[in-house]
């Protein structure tokens, strides 16, 4: 059980930071890559752990970069939505730490998952097609173009591209929302109202049916949303198991 404070601040200090260390480094990304040509998202995203363009700071960076306009938006906007109650409850530490280790863990099982698609694509192919992958396809695609052979396109693409944006712990933060708060509405186009829990769960079903159809022609990493939603389930019933009193 939890009671609500009597007065929530609609900016509380962590969310107020995240927001503006995201819109720096977004407009970072556009004024570098306009002036000077240089590509942020390729520095700070998130490469596979056999890559060589693999850094360990890119599992922090790569929840700080954003693709487009839309990406980033709805994004903050979604946690400021879902993330300030949260942290007006939790206090600033435990929400900042929850929103790193649903961040990393939405990352360690994308990365996993997609460490398994590319070994099985690249069993496909004869070492010389693999040679040619590792030493050429990043300069490729950095060139807007790839293989003609659909495997190795696809292998290139995974070993090669980074995975960028807040959304794994922003999935984290839409299901704390929906455990902490299960019965208040959410407008859905904002005249559907559903319930946070139905809508949680029915988000969740969605990411796993889209993770498993493994659209090619997707670029949303479906399996990190769904690794920011389930590592955000475990820390709070680890919290909850943990707790003699407060708001869990």
């Amino acid at each position: 059980m939890y009671q609500r404070p009597p007065r929530l601040n609609l900016l509380p200090e962590v969310i107020k930071n995240l927001l503006i260390i995201n819109g720096l480094m977004f407009l970072a990304t556009l004024v570098l890559g306009s002036t000077f040509g240089i590509d942020l998202g390729r520095e700070l995203g998130l490469y596979l752990l056999m890559s060589e363009q693999f850094r360990p700071y890119q599992f922090v960076t790569h929840m700080f970069m954003h693709a487009n306009l839309g990406h980033i938006f709805f994004n903050m906007f979604a946690l400021w939505m879902f993330g300030y109650a949260l942290e007006n409850i939790w206090g600033s530490k435990r929400f900042l730490t929850y929103y790193l280790i649903t961040g990393f863990g939405a990352a360690a099982l994308h990365m996993g998952v997609t460490y398994w698609e590319l070994q099985s694509l690249l069993a496909q192919l004869d070492p010389q097609q693999v040679a040619l992958i590792q030493s050429e396809g990043l300069s490729i695609l950095q060139n807007n173009q790839n293989y003609m052979d659909e495997t190795m396109a696809r292998a290139n693409l995974l070993l090669n591209t980074t995975t960028v944006g807040a959304s794994g712990a922003v999935f984290g933060i839409l299901l704390a929302f929906g455990m902490m708060f299960p019965n208040q509405r959410i407008y859905l186009y904002f005249a559907i109202p559903i319930k946070a829990k139905y809508f949680v769960a029915a988000y969740g079903a969605l990411e796993l049916y889209n993770g498993i159809a493994n659209d090619p022609g997707s670029n949303v990493a479906h399996f990190a949303h769904l690794g920011g939603m389930l590592f955000g389930y475990l820390l709070i019933k680890f919290w909850r198991s943990k707790n003699t009193g407060g708001y869990y």
